[in-house]
């Protein structure tokens, strides 16, 4: 018998020619190009601004570093998870900088 399960909550999505888990999925309208890119988002978040970084290919650990590290340098507040980086400012340049000096060519995406 042949198994029909789609969906576990360890391995994500199983469907044929779908990603296998949460974080290898980009938000919509994002190419999965290799650029890594900033952008200013408020909507759903108490109409407070935050700066979203996304397509940085890093490991989960990696990642997470790289999170903490802007967060210091900024001085704002922010998370790390599914394959974002999330930081409380609302000065997008200056994340762009702060990537830069990491070593990280970064694209400012949206309005």
């Amino acid at each position: 018998m042949k198994d029909k399960t789609v969906y576990s909550t360890e391995r994500g999505d199983l469907r044929e020619g779908r990603p296998r888990k949460k974080s290898e999925r980009m938000p919509s309208g994002i190419k999965n190009d290799g650029v890594v890119r900033v952008r200013r988002e408020a909507k759903g978040r108490g109409g407070k601004p935050v700066t979203v970084i996304f397509g940085l290919p890093l490991s989960e650990t990696a990642f997470s570093s790289l999170a903490s590290k802007l967060k210091r340098e900024l001085g704002a507040g922010g998370t790390a998870k599914d394959g974002t980086i999330v930081i409380q400012c609302d000065d997008t340049e200056r994340v762009i900088a702060a990537l830069a000096r990491e070593g990280y060519e970064a694209k400012r995406a949206g309005g």
